[in-house]
């Protein structure tokens, strides 16, 4: 019985999310939503979800917080480094054909996966004919990305994964150290736009060569896949480029026939001919 009323809370708690503030978590998959609010009221004391209900539609600094718990913020620097050596040995050879690109890393977080793109970009000489595109629906995690400061003890990791990705020189080239951290180069921001962008309820980026959604789709019901998948589809120019997670895959999507595989094992796709 329970189970059955916190289940009604719920609902009725990403109900007023949405309403009072039009955020829409009402089909992120349900398991992962439930998981990641019993945290929040947990670590943040509230008795109920009714609780935390009331207090996100009377304190707006309550959205913040509950913000950090739905959102995924766990990222590192050229994660799966294997994804990154196959966009570089097989994906930016195509790329270099285009006299300008632009690039979408959909589902930013606080930037990992931007920075990485951007010295993908810069050793393969592309960077200066390309526009990125960093979105993310957390505010919090767009300023973080903006500001590219991260904890110094990662950086051992991002390290290595750049190296194993096939990385041309040090990383070491790219930041600095100051504030407790490693401060990356503003240089890899000139080309870059932050913007707050909700794959649930926003619209299509036009003409996109590479769009990078990974570790996003599987917090997402199949409706919602299906939508994100659309929208990418759509914002992708001919014979685009879109990568996902190691555990994500367009094999069930509506959208499947839109895509042909380009490197299965990395999970690339390359947008049909119409």
């Amino acid at each position: 019985m329970r189970d059955d009323v916190e289940d009604i809370e719920i609902r009725l708690l990403l109900e007023a999310l949405y309403q009072r503030y039009h955020y829409d978590f009402r089909r992120y998959a349900k398991a992962s939503v439930k998981r990641r609010l019993k945290q929040a009221r947990e670590q943040l004391g509230y008795p109920s979800y009714s609780a935390m209900q009331d207090a996100l539609l009377h304190d707006p600094e309550m959205l913040e917080q509950l913000l950090g718990y739905l959102t995924v913020q766990v990222s590192e620097m050229f994660r799966d480094p294997s994804y990154f050596k196959a966009l570089r040995e097989t994906v930016l050879p195509h790329l270099k054909t285009y006299p300008s690109l632009k690039v979408w890393v959909a589902g930013c977080s606080e930037g990992e996966e931007l920075y990485s793109l951007a010295i993908l970009f810069r050793e393969e000489g592309l960077e200066d004919r390309t526009l990125f595109y960093a979105t993310d629906i957390n505010p919090v995690a767009l300023q973080a990305a903006a500001r590219g400061i991260y904890p110094i003890d990662r950086v051992k990791l991002f390290t290595e994964n750049h190296r194993r990705s096939g990385g041309k020189s040090s990383l070491s080239n790219y930041y600095t150290t100051g504030y407790g951290g490693a401060v990356f180069d503003k240089s890899l921001r000139d080309r870059v736009v932050f913007s707050d962008h909700s794959l649930v309820t926003d619209a299509v980026f036009g003409e996109m060569h590479l769009i990078s959604c990974r570790n996003v789709l599987i917090y997402f019901d199949r409706d919602l896949q299906d939508r994100a998948i659309g929208l990418f589809r759509d914002s992708l120019t001919r014979k685009g480029f879109l990568g996902l997670g190691a555990k994500e895959s367009l094999r069930f999507s509506a959208h499947t026939s839109a895509f042909a595989e380009f490197d299965r094992d990395e999970k690339i796709y390359q947008k049909r001919e119409p």
